[in-house]
């Protein structure tokens, strides 16, 4: 390989100088730029400066290193095509074959909270993208490397003799998706920038909570069967940096490949999950938690939700909070409870003996946290609804508005019934005691619909709402929701309030002897 050569220039240095010797030990000359090319010399390696092949040194504070014939026509020309390498031969340029290029880190300087606009514009690459694209579009003459991790690969097919077809192309079509996401990141910087910005360089520029033009890049990690439906197609893309604790992190244990369906209800039962601090399981049917329990351990918290709506929780996602283990399992199959998914961010080797008979079972490990993601999108015809994270934190902003007030254990399960209602459908209502859901209505277009309907599964599953707390996801507009879900057993309610009836609601629950508390915040899910 003594005729290759390969040209060096990366921010990100990992693994650089190794990478570097190795490729000199395989006769392949070096060729790099600036700080690149005096991390090589120090470590004792021959390289050239790119200088020394333009004739012209890096100019404009190093805006100009590069763009210059004799690298981009050294990158572009292709060896198929006689004219091309005459017309090389002639101005005398050499060919490089090989580019490892990574580019300026844009994004770690403007998550910087003093990054300035001048500083975010020097971030801006201009020299590295035009090599990468360059060295992509002539992919199946030149092995175009950004990220260390492909070093290895790329090292051990040149020892072997050369680097593939296949794989020149897959790194090619790694650059076109990198220098995408690296200018879409950009476009996302500037277009929140607000008017004036361009006035004030030196000062840390106002920026928008929402940008001009956002672009969003994902990667595909698997084709479906189907979608929701065995007509429609579908596939499953994962963001290139999940939040931390996200659905898309899993690790799937055993079972069959996931579907459309499983994962969209995983991702709520896991949400819904990692709300809880104490032991916690959430079980999910069709988007919406038909039994959700805290307990002292987490064999306890299953007993618990299972018993709110057994008939539904068949065939649901089972999500826990803390590791699964081999009792909670052997109670799952003792009651024969079939669940499509179960998630836990471990499930222990005996949990994992427990289920092994059950191959059909999709067993899932998520990194837990209880962060959620930070943008929600939601995608309607010809355009998409972006929103923050409906993740409030209500503690310390109730407040008690009725003459009776919450004992010490009915304030627990208030606050545990609205946070199981931010993730039910809406309208939703939330009966719950003792930690445990008693009845959910999820979904209804009516209120009444809603409390109506968690009273009558409650009932089905042979459960008494005496004395239950109970969580509206949005204000009682009229007193005749409170007064059902009061003749159903509740003591107290829970609710945003903000009805222009407020007075009369209120009033209601002091004639019905109920503790009432408002949070001033709505947990619309639709």
């Amino acid at each position: 390989m003594a005729d290759l050569t390969a040209l060096l220039s990366v921010s990100d240095k990992t693994g650089i100088v190794d990478f570097a010797r190795a490729l000199h030990a395989q006769g392949i000359k070096l060729l790099s730029t600036g700080g690149t090319a005096k991390l090589l010399a120090d470590s004792g390696l021959p390289v050239t400066e790119v200088s020394e092949i333009t004739g012209f040194p890096e100019m404009l504070d190093g805006r100009v290193k590069t763009l210059h014939p004799r690298v981009h026509g050294g990158l572009l020309a292709r060896r198929d095509v006689p004219a091309h390498m005459a017309a090389l031969k002639e101005h005398g340029i050499g060919t490089i074959d090989l580019l490892i290029i990574n580019l300026y880190p844009f994004a770690q300087a403007t998550a910087k909270a003093d990054c300035t606009l001048e500083d975010a514009i020097e971030n801006i690459d201009i020299g590295g993208p035009a090599m990468l694209r360059a060295a992509a579009k002539n992919w199946q003459d030149v092995g175009v490397v950004i990220d260390p991790t492909d070093y290895p690969q790329v090292l051990s097919e040149l020892q072997a003799g050369g680097l593939k077809r296949a794989t020149k192309f897959m790194l090619a079509k790694k650059v076109f998706a990198h220098t995408a996401a690296y200018d879409g990141m950009i476009t996302n910087y500037l277009t929140a920038l607000e008017a004036g910005a361009e006035d004030k360089t030196a000062d840390v520029p106002a920026k928008a909570e929402y940008p001009q033009v956002f672009n969003l890049q994902l990667h595909k990690v698997q084709g479906m069967r189907y979608g929701e439906n065995p007509h429609q197609s579908a596939a499953f893309y994962r963001e290139a940096k999940p939040a931390a604790g996200t659905l898309a992190q899993w690790t799937q244990i055993q079972g069959k490949e996931l579907s459309f369906n499983n994962i969209a209800d995983a991702d709520a039962a896991w949400e819904c999950v990692k709300a809880f601090e104490q032991p916690a399981c959430v079980i999910v049917k069709h988007a919406n938690p038909c039994g959700v329990a805290v307990g002292a351990t987490l064999l306890e918290a299953y007993e618990k939700a299972f018993k709110t709506d057994p008939t539904s929780a068949f065939g649901g996602i089972i999500a826990f909070n803390r590791p699964l283990d081999a009792d909670v399992v052997e109670a799952i199959n003792a009651r024969k409870h079939f669940v499509e998914v179960a998630i836990a961010p471990a499930i222990t080797p005996a949990a994992r003996t427990a289920y092994a008979s059950k191959t059909n079972v999709r067993l899932l490990e998520v990194p837990i946290s209880q962060l959620s993601n930070p943008l929600d999108f939601k995608r309607v015809g010809g355009g998409m609804l972006l929103q923050s994270a409906d993740n409030i934190d209500i503690v310390g902003e109730l407040k008690v508005v009725t003459k009776k007030q919450p004992t010490p254990q009915q304030l627990a399960d208030l606050r545990f019934a609205w946070t199981v209602a931010r993730f039910v459908k809406s309208n939703a209502i939330v009966f719950c005691k003792d930690g445990m859901t008693m009845g959910v209505g999820a979904g209804q277009m009516s209120r009444l619909d809603s409390a109506r309907i968690a009273s009558i599964k409650a009932g089905h599953a042979g459960l008494t709402l005496q004395d239950t707390a109970v969580a509206s996801d949005a204000f009682f507009p009229f007193r005749d929701g409170l007064d059902v879900v009061v003749d159903a057993g509740a003591s107290c309610v829970i609710h945003p309030g903000g009805s222009m009836r407020d007075d009369e609601v209120i009033a209601a629950a002091d004639e019905r002897g109920i503790a009432m508390v408002l949070t001033g915040t709505r947990h619309f899910r639709h």
